[in-house]
């Protein structure tokens, strides 16, 4: 994959982070793309560093202007855009009665019209060039419902029907598109939903924290780099003849 170019969204912590530095070890170049200029940067830094190629591209998928801005900056500084991994995400659980329009919609916007919303930037240059990578990062959420996250489920849901109709649509035409399901990852996402563990039932952090663990088969919480790994193979050469997949990364959380 050496000179190949990424296009990462929410690319500057977590999952992204760890896919950012995983492809440029294979000698990949990354645009690493989020809302905080501060944390791409960082990322940015790091993969320099490592003795990588990247350069950090301020990105909000839920607007079709700064996506448009983002791949343009990325094509300009890094080269035509070969791999896409679209990993920007956003979870706020609430029942269903409590779960106004306003974050509904929100969440669809980032989860999955982001989705689209980047495929759609980047998908006529690799049509033209007959060769590209789409990575989503989805979800076990988008293969099973989870109580309280109802608007975050019927996203992944989303992000798993348009993975699949995608790969039909392009198929022959040398792109691949695959989806990637973690589990509950390592991450400030999962933080956060801790947090409001401790917040609503009164448990310690480390109650809580081990609540989620316990969702798990292999009794642990997912690393962002167990995530890259399969992001990395799904990139690559040998994954020619993988398409309209959806690669668990959760423990045995889901088994199909």
């Amino acid at each position: 994959m050496t000179g190949d170019v990424a296009f990462i969204t929410g690319g500057g912590r977590g999952i992204g982070r760890a896919i950012a530095l995983a492809l440029a070890r294979q000698g990949v170049r990354v645009a690493v793309t989020a809302r905080s200029q501060d944390q791409i940067e960082a990322v940015a830094r790091e993969v320099d560093a490592a003795g990588g190629r990247a350069c950090a591209i301020p990105c909000d998928v839920t607007s079709a202007d700064s996506v448009r801005r983002a791949v343009a900056a990325a094509a300009d500084g890094l080269g035509p855009i070969d791999i896409l991994v679209n990993n920007a995400g956003f979870v706020e659980g609430a029942p269903v009665v409590e779960l106004d329009e306003d974050l509904w919609n929100r969440t669809l916007a980032v989860n999955l019209t982001g989705t689209y919303r980047c495929t759609r930037a980047v998908l006529a240059g690799m049509l033209e060039r007959r060769r590209g990578r789409i990575i989503n990062i989805a979800s076990v959420a988008g293969r099973k419902g989870m109580a309280y996250t109802a608007a975050y489920c019927a996203a992944k849901h989303g992000v798993l029907g348009f993975t699949r109709a995608l790969a039909l649509e392009v198929a022959g035409k040398g792109i691949t598109v695959n989806a990637v399901c973690p589990g509950w990852v390592d991450t400030e996402m999962t933080d956060a939903a801790i947090a409001r563990i401790v917040e609503k039932t009164g448990r310690s952090l480390e109650e809580a924290r081990r609540t989620i663990e316990t969702m798990n088969p292999i009794r642990r919480l997912v690393t962002p780099e167990e995530v890259a790994a399969v992001t990395l193979f799904l990139a690559s050469e040998e994954a020619d003849a993988v398409t309209g997949q959806a690669y668990h990364v959760d423990g045995g959380e889901v088994m199909a």
